[in-house]
């Protein structure tokens, strides 16, 4: 399992777009070998050195363990400053050398390492110990300072900066506090405190009363192989989570080793030039972690700049070429001074709408000039609502669904829809359980209320064990969505302050903010036994406000049409210009078009060129083509998950769009089917279908369930199912509405005979009801007898298309035809 794999970061200013990831480990010399790594046309050259070296750690500095590690020398004049980039829990090196040989054409001395117990280096994970992890690092700094391209500050002292991601980004806020000779560090959504990340506790009693984070914890713990149950970790951590896992509380021993390994511990001598980049789409290290190690840093007299971007743990937009830019001249600024540093300051991104002309998000960057904290300038906004009681079932099952941490597709769906609190079965993500959620609502709101910050309240509880509070926005006709999906957890009894989740929000004019208090999360522990609650508002709700901040719009690099479809449905609010709108609102009998389609991706690789085709009513349409074709790209590209370079797609004549309000009309399943493994197949189809905010009754759950043909397995946990089963439930749910336009990718896959034929007549009735299906597909004689047409790619281009009739022609079989259209037949 990697975490933070939502940050993609470019670190040159090349238009090269390459994946962040970050991490953590150590130093001292083994022997190596020289690689050469060639780069882009016009780009100098980067030489690489992979080493093995070895380190003394441990409380006693008697293990020795073998990290593997690679430098990147500088490109142009040598001596230079070193840049130290460590990787994601559960990556290795190989994650950050692209990030790397950027670094290094920019003129940086480049060192990655594979943490120990990660990759190819030995050791076990200590979790970022100072008697692990920290003395690795500050060994490797050492090793640094004996490269003679590395620039020095004074003997055994290299010119040093740090930067990581998630546990990249902890060992980077520890290394400088426990080794003054680094110089500059850029950490990103990343902890401040981990028992605190682990057992939040949103009323302020720290995280011996806090509520256990079972979800995350799992993953972090137990989700990857090893010699124990708890993967490469060392036994006594594995022994701790066991321990705190089946009791659902810490214990004091259990909070101590996590605070060792968090900043917290010594955030006192952290006094380096310091950039913080969290995530406001983040349930594991929300944005109150940046804070906290934002104010500890500052109030050591050290600089320090803060970002809020959209991403985070959770997904949603990564902000490759921004963040990757505003890191590089962090890093200039402050290592080389080849540019003036930038002021302390405060920078959030805000996405909303969509500039038709241009057809790019419109992304806007707020910034002031004064790191504000999570208080602001606070609004007072009264609470309607009374005294109410809620109940927490018995097993805490079924529980409210706010964050689906690292669980796949669902973890992209849109945040809200439906009366939240009240229990309707007609909301979308998160799914707040009948009588179990206390709603007190603000009174329609005069004008907008930017909320940047974590609002507060003071609640009266009767009852002791776990709640959950979080916010909605009520717009004006009663729909309901979550601000955040993020829930505040907190134990309490009597009265108690419960500070919401930190975010930047907008409120508009006339829409209402629902505060929920619930009795289940899904991502968090709850007791066994049934219990209830009586609760009550005691104050009004406190809004964080920061007017300081000005906006102007950022530039909207091409990873914004990358991001998942059901995301940006629901983030995207499309106003178009009247100028612009009659062509695109302009309705079409034809399903699809595609004209002159065309991608490149940043590695130079033409995947889909110039690619035209039309699909009508009817028609069961197969794409087809050897791997690497385009066939996927061209997919994924109809979905509205990749922009293309140039060309368009039109369905019923709308201009597909991130959130194109058309896309409501397409059903699809590419690249593999993502369930809630402990739910039934049933569940997981009922709770896609309310995530999407539309009437149950519309679903035509039904005829879904006829087609997967499941039988008594609808009711068993998917984790249970074969491979072709959980294609079979994919395809069902990619029915789910009966969408008029229908896209899968290669739907037979895992199916045995008898199934594959109940398929093809399930697509060819599909079709006959006057809807459209395109199907990718690698079995050509299935193909053969489903589709009425086919549209066959090579190289990313359209070499034919027409009827299968025709193309199959004389060759008597399509796979013979197929063949000798991509040139492969005899």
């Amino acid at each position: 399992m990697r975490f933070g794999g939502a940050l993609r970061t470019r670190w040159s200013r090349t238009g090269r777009a390459t994946r962040w990831t970050a991490a953590a480990s150590a130093a001292a010399l083994a022997a190596g070998c020289a690689a050469w790594g060639v780069a882009a046309d016009g780009e100098p050259h980067v030489r690489s050195v992979d080493q093995r070296i070895t380190v003394v750690d441990g409380p006693g500095d008697d293990q020795r363990v073998t990290l593997d590690t690679t430098f990147y020398k500088p490109a142009g004049r040598t001596p230079a400053p070193a840049v130290m980039l460590a990787h994601g829990f559960g990556g290795s090196k190989a994650d950050v050398a692209d990030e790397a040989r950027d670094l290094a054409r920019a003129g940086y001395a480049v060192l990655t390492w594979s943490a120990r117990g990660f990759g190819f280096s030995g050791g076990q994970i200590a979790l970022n110990s100072p008697d692990y992890e920290v003395k690795d690092v500050r060994q490797l700094v050492d090793w640094l300072a004996r490269r003679p391209e590395v620039r020095l500050d004074g003997p055994g002292d290299p010119r040093v900066g740090m930067a990581g991601r998630s546990y990249g980004g902890a060992i980077t806020l520890l290394t400088a506090a426990h080794d003054r000779r680094v110089d500059a560090i850029a950490p990103m959504i990343t902890w401040h405190s981990l028992p605190d990340a682990l057992f939040p506790d949103a009323a302020g009693a720290g995280p011996a009363d806090g509520v256990f984070k079972k979800l995350w914890a799992g993953l972090f713990f137990t989700g990857s192989a090893g010699p124990t149950a708890c993967g490469r970790f060392l036994p006594s951590l594995c022994a701790m989570y066991q321990e705190v896992a089946e009791a659902g509380r810490p214990t004091e021993s259990a909070i101590e080793t996590l605070r060792r390994s968090s900043p917290a511990s010594v955030a006192d001598r952290i006094r380096v030039p310091t950039l913080l980049v969290q995530g406001q789409s983040d349930s594991l290290f929300p944005l109150e972690h940046a804070d906290a190690n934002a104010r500890a840093i500052a109030a050591n007299g050290a600089p320090v700049s803060v970002v809020w971007f959209q991403g985070g743990h959770d997904g949603g937009d990564p902000e490759v070429e921004r963040i990757g830019d505003m890191v590089l001249g962090f890093f200039d600024a402050r290592l080389k001074g080849s540019a003036p540093p930038a002021p302390d300051g405060f920078t959030v991104t805000r996405t909303g709408g969509l500039d038709s002309s241009a057809r790019e998000v419109v992304v806007t960057e707020a910034t002031t000039r004064t790191y504000p904290g999570l208080s602001g300038d606070p609004v007072e906004l009264p609470l309607g609502g009374g005294e109410q009681t809620v109940h927490h079932p018995a097993g805490g099952s079924p529980a409210s669904i706010s964050a689906l941490p690292g669980l796949g597709s669902l973890d992209s769906l849109p945040a809200g829809g439906g009366q939240a609190g009240g229990g309707s079965a007609g909301g979308g993500l998160p799914t707040e359980m009948p009588g179990q959620a206390a709603t007190f609502d603000t009174p329609p709101l005069e004008r907008p209320v930017q909320l940047t910050g974590a609002a507060t309240v003071r609640l009266r509880v009767d009852g002791d064990g776990p709640l959950f509070a979080k916010l909605y926005d009520v717009a004006p006709g009663g729909t309901a969505t979550l601000a955040r999906r993020l829930p505040a957890a907190f134990r309490a009894s009597g009265d108690v302050t419960v500070r919401l989740p930190t975010m930047d929000h907008r409120f508009d004019r006339g829409h209402q903010i629902r505060l929920v208090v619930a009795t289940t999360d899904m991502g968090f522990a709850t007791p066994a036994a049934p219990a209830s609650y009586k609760v009550r508002v005691v104050s009004p709700l406190t809004v964080p406000t920061v007017p300081a901040l000005t906006t102007a719009s950022a530039p909207v690099p091409h990873w914004v049409w990358a991001l998942p479809l059901a995301a940006i449905v629901v983030s995207l609010v499309i106003v178009l210009p009247g100028r612009h709108r009659h062509r695109d609102e302009e309705v079409s009998e034809i399903p699809l078009e595609i004209t002159g389609l065309t991608k490149t991706y940043e590695n130079g690789h033409l995947a889909v060129a110039d690619l035209s085709f039309q699909v009508e009513k009817g028609q069961v349409l197969g794409l087809l083509g050897p791997n690497g074709a385009g066939k996927t790209t061209t997919l994924r590209m109809l979905m509205g998950l990749i922009h293309p370079d140039s060309g368009e797609i039109r369905i019923f004549g709308h201009h597909v769009t991130p959130g194109a309000p058309v896309l409501a009309r397409l059903g699809s399943f590419v690249e593999g089917p993502g369930f809630l493994p402990h739910l039934s197949g049933r569940d997981n189809l009922d709770l896609y279908w309310r995530a999407t905010g539309r009437p149950v009754d519309e679903a035509h759950m039904d005829e879904a369930l006829q087609i997967a043909d499941l039988g008594s397995a609808l009711d068993r946990a998917v984790r249970t199912y074969s491979h072709g089963m959980r294609q079979r439930l994919a395809i069902a749910q990619a029915m789910l509405g009966l969408p008029d336009l229908l896209v899968l990718d290669e739907p037979t896959n895992g199916l045995d005979p008898p199934q594959i034929r109940e398929m093809r007549e399930v697509l060819l009735r599909y079709a006959a009801g006057g809807r459209t299906v395109i199907v990718s597909s690698h079995l050509l004689s299935e193909v053969e007898q489903t589709c009425t047409h086919a549209v066959v790619m090579a190289g990313g281009r359209r070499v034919a298309a027409g009827p299968v009739t025709e193309l199959v022609g004389t060759s008597g079989r399509l796979e013979d035809a197929f063949l000798q259209i991509i040139g492969e037949g005899p």
